[in-house]
This record gives C-alpha cells, structure tokens and sequence, in this order.
C-alpha cells in the first residue's frame, strides 16, 4: 500500500481514481454524524456473547454492589478511550488500521499483524456459532454440553450445519448480512431488556414467597441474594470491584487501545463522536450483561445446575420462551459471520496472492471445526481480554506516531518517507512488549485484565526510543515534497467526488415508509409493555404464570411482525433513495 502511494506520487500520470478507496483517506462528504454511530455501536455490542459474558460473572462470584458499580465504571473507561484514543487518530488518518499499518510499517508486520487477526476472528466466530447451536439442541431435546468438547454427535453436526452455512454467507452475501445485522440492533436491545425482567418475579417468588418487589433495594436485595453472591462457582470468594471494572474496559480493548475501530470512527465528523459507543458500552456491555445474568441465575435454578455449565440456548428459553431461539440464533449468526469476514480479509493480507473467496472458505474450514467445541465460547472473556494484550502493543506504536511523535519534532510516517521495506522498530517493540505483558501474567503481578495498561505504555516508550534512531527525527524534503504533491491530488480527487455525489445527501421519506415504521416501532413496544405487566403487576405465582405465558405468546408474534416490517422499511427507503440519486443524475430541462 505504501508503494502504491509513493508509485502514485511519483508518476502523476496515473490516476488516483483507479486505486482502491481503501488506500486512501475517507473524503470529507462521506462523513458521518452521531446518529450513525450511536445505532452502529448498538448493533455492534448488542450480541450472543452477553448471555456468556452475564454468566460468567455470576460464576466468578461478583457481589451486586460490584457489578452495578465495577460495570458502570468499566465501561465509561471503556467509552473514554474510544474517545480520547481511537476517535482522535481515527479523525486525524481518516485510515483504517490495517491500511495504516501497511503504509506505515511494512508488509512484514502488517503480515504478521493480520495473521494474529486470524486467530482472534476464527475463535469469535467459532464461539458465536456454538452460541447459536445451544439454542437449536433445545429444540431437538439434545442434552446440556458441560464438557469442553462435544459430548454428542447430534450437537457436534448442528455446530458445524450452522459453520457451514456462516461460512457461505460470508462467501457470497455480506452485504446482504450486515444489513439484517443493524436490523437486529433495536430488538436485540429491548429483547435483552425484558428477558430479564421477566424471570426477576420467578427468583423473587423461590427466596421470598413473593412475586413483587417494591423498590430498587429491594432488586439490590434479590438480585445479590440469588446472583451475585459473591461466591464463585467453587463455594470461594468472587471476585471484586477492580476485576469487574477491568474486565469491562478490557473486552474491548483491540478495539480502543489496539485501535481495531479506527475502521469504523474514520467517516466520524467529530472525534467527539466516540461518545457515541456508549450505546454498545453502556447498554450491551452493562444492562444486557446485567440481565443475562438474572436469566442465567434463574435457568440454572429451575434446571438445577451450576451457571456455568447453563447453555445460552436454555438461558434465552426461559427468559422469552419461542423468541429465546430467535435470539440466541440471530444474535449469533450475525456476529459470527462480520468476524467470518474480518477473518476473510485479515487472512487475505497474509496470503495476498490467494483470492479472498478461497481464504474464506479456508479459514471457515477452522471455523467448523472450532464450533463444535463448548470450552471456546465459554472463554470468550478471557479471550478477548488476551486478544487486547497482543493488539494493543500495535495501538501504541501508532499512538506514538501520531499524539507523540509531532510534539517530539520526530515525522509520524518517518517509514514511509525513509523509503526501507520494514520498519524495524515496530517489530522489535511489538516483541518486547508481547514478551513485557505474558511475563507479567506469568508472574502474577497484576489482575491480566489490567495487563494492557502497562503493556500499552510500554510500547509506546520502546518506539519512541527505537524510531528515534532510525532516523525518524530527520528530515527528507525529497520524500516530503512528494507525499504533500499527493495528499494534494487527493483532495482534487475527492472534489470532484463530492461534487458528483452530492444527491446522495438527500433523504425523504413517504407515507408508506412512516406507516410500516410506525408498525415495527409498535411491535418493540408491545413485548416492554408485557413485561412491564410481569414485573409489576403479578401479585401472585399463578398471575405470574398467566403473565408470562402471555408474554411468551405474544412476543414471537411481535418477532416475526417486527422483523417483515423492518426488512421492508429497510428495502423501501432504499429503493427511494436510489431512485432520488438517479433523478439528479438527469440532465435538468430549461
């Protein structure tokens, strides 16, 4: 990528508009708002893996205290770094990381960095996919898989039926995927939501004889009586505040601090947008972490086992009967195969020559395989805590070149204008820093999910010392001159871009459109209103039960309205805007 770039300013007989957008910087009117955001991060951390993750708190013997307030602080951590660290190098590049890498330190690294990649998608979506398994071996009456491996033959099958076709969906309709994804975000929120409301009065009812609860302390009481004991699941002390606060920053630290999202806050207009991923921080990582958990602790009482061996598939039956399948399925699905792709690409930038429809379908071969085993996503928090501790030593070299190298006097793309083939300094220090952050693990130093933090520091330390004498304080006017004559014809490039996509700004609505908007609005209303009505106003067991049953029958039809409507809100404001982008294509008529 580097070289196509200098190649490019060098000769300017060739065009610019021939590369790949990829290569090059996101154009100022393609830029979005807030709005965009604050839905993407919702659809993003709204997924499968909360019924894990919920779980898994309660098996690690968190009290209530700990969670309502680790979890709050967590991820406003969490939520800060993708605004003060992501958001701003995102803005200032307007590059992916993975272009930014392989302009800025060379095929090797950038090789090696998305061979790491590979890994870390293969075991996502391989967990994603078994999530999604639990829920159909319900419906076929195929025991609980408590063993790290499959323990029958007929869940390993439905594993890798579910793989297969993940991994043609992601060979052929990506597209399509990602659409129904965002689709998915609003139900998901609300269905996590009365899921757990659903079961409170359930939990309620087996400590005290009563259905009811009359205040906030009252759910403290409950829910730190029957869920967050403070007793993990070997009869010992839990964790504690810190550890809950840092498993909740850390799960997504490839994404901030490793700067994996640099894909998505590159079209913000504002770095200030990063606030905007608190919708996936405060709301998928909080309360629906919070209601899994209520759920899990609920199903894993009335089938009398320990939570941590409570599949997502039961966990989501109990909480909202038929449309607990839909959701494990979906919600699986959908993210298993954004990281099947991911996976897709990551493994193509190893293997450029290799076409990426091949790699796929290899690297889904893996897939298959990996799904059919429980231990993957019931690790998948200890999973994406280590996948930061190898991503992150790469987000502070970039750190370093970005928010520390121009106030040292040093040039941020030294590399790049240096003209070499590998940047030296970036390996040697992603090394030191991966040798730095397993070694204290090894030693137990610290909790590892605070292993990042130092790790992070480290790198950028280590860079700033190595690329100093690599030479990247001294200037190369040659090099500069050449990169400036670029930059400028990107900018006429994206002029006359803008200029010809301009229609694409306007957005109208119809009549129609409102209506079958306003019919998939109803259709979430309905399920929070049931549920309210479970919560609050099931004076007894039996009215509970009546209540529920309600519930249950109700919300599948409310699934099913809800996502026909939305499809079709979806394809019909498409089709509009389509058809407004053509008419301003038309030559005007004086």
């Amino acid at each position: 990528m580097g070289r196509i770039m200098s190649d490019t300013a060098v000769d300017p007989r060739k065009s610019i508009a021939d590369m790949d957008d990829e290569l090059l910087p996101v154009p100022r009117h393609r830029l979005h708002g807030p709005g965009h955001f604050l839905g993407l991060y919702a659809a993003e951390h709204v997924a499968a893996t909360e019924f894990v993750i919920g779980a898994a708190f309660v098996a690690m013997g968190a009290t209530i205290h700990d969670i309502l307030i680790g979890l709050l602080i967590g991820n406003v951590l969490a939520t800060l770094s993708f605004t003060l660290i992501t958001a701003p190098i995102a803005v200032k590049t307007r590059l992916s990381l993975y272009t930014y890498l392989e302009q800025n330190q060379g095929e090797l690294f950038s090789r090696l960095y998305n061979g790491a990649n590979v890994l870390i998608f293969v075991a996502i979506s391989a967990a994603m996919i078994t999530v999604s398994a639990t829920a159909v071996r319900v419906l076929f009456d195929i025991p609980p898989q408590i063993y790290p491996y499959p323990t029958n033959i007929y869940f390993a099958l439905i594993a890798a039926s579910a793989s297969v076709i993940a991994v043609l969906v992601a060979y052929y309709g990506f597209e399509a995927l990602s659409e129904f994804a965002t689709i998915c975000a609003p139900w998901l929120m609300v269905m996590f939501t009365v899921g757990g409301m659903v079961l409170i009065p359930a939990l309620n009812e087996a400590l005290t004889g009563y259905t009811t609860l009359s205040s906030f302390s009252d759910f403290v009481a409950l829910a730190g009586t029957t869920v967050f004991t403070g007793t993990n699941a070997a009869g010992e002390p839990g964790i504690g505040l810190w550890e809950v606060v840092g498993f909740a920053w850390a799960a997504n630290t490839f994404a901030h601090f490793g700067l994996i999202d640099m894909a998505l806050l590159r079209f913000a207009k504002k770095s200030i947008y990063g606030l905007c991923t608190a919708t996936g921080m405060m709301f998928g990582h909080y309360i629906a972490w919070v209601s899994a958990a209520l759920m899990g602790a609920a199903t894993a009482s009335i089938m009398k086992l320990s939570i941590a061996v409570v599949s997502p598939g039961d966990v989501a039956y109990y909480g909202l009967g038929a449309t607990g399948f839909v959701i494990v399925i979906v919600a699986g699905w959908t993210t298993a195969n954004s990281n099947l792709y991911r996976a897709g690409l990551a493994a193509q930038a190893v293997v450029p020559s290799a076409p990426r429809k091949r790699v796929t379908l290899i690297v889904g071969t893996v897939v298959v395989i990996g799904s059919c085993f429980p231990f993957i996503y019931r690790s998948i928090l200890p999973i994406l805590t280590y996948a930061g501790l190898v991503l992150v030593p790469i987000g502070g070299i970039v750190f370093a070149e970005q928010q520390i190298f121009p106030r040292l006097g040093y040039k941020s793309n030294w590399h790049r204008l240096k003209g070499v083939k590998n940047n030296v300094p970036a390996l040697i220090t992603w090394a030191i820093a991966l040798v730095f952050g397993f070694g204290l693990n090894v030693l137990d130093v610290i909790p590892f999910v605070y292993l990042f933090l130092p790790t992070w520091f480290v790198s950028i330390a280590v860079y700033t010392v190595l690329a100093k004498r690599f030479g990247a304080d001294r200037s190369r006017p040659e090099a500069e001159k050449r990169e400036q004559a670029f930059r400028q014809q990107v900018e006429a490039y994206h002029a006359e871009l803008a200029a010809n996509e301009q229609h694409h700004q306007v957005r109208r609505t119809t009549v129609s459109i409102k209506l079958i908007r306003a019919i998939w609005i109803v259709s979430l209303i309905v399920p929070s209103v049931l549920a309210w009505r479970v919560l609050f106003d099931s004076p007894d067991i039996y009215v509970y039960y009546v209540n529920v049953e309600l519930f249950y029958d109700l919300a599948i039809w409310c699934t099913v309205i809800y996502f026909v409507f939305a499809y079709w809100d979806l394809k019909l404001s498409k089709a509009l805007h389509g058809s407004q982008a053509a008419v301003a294509e038309l030559p005007a008529v004086s």
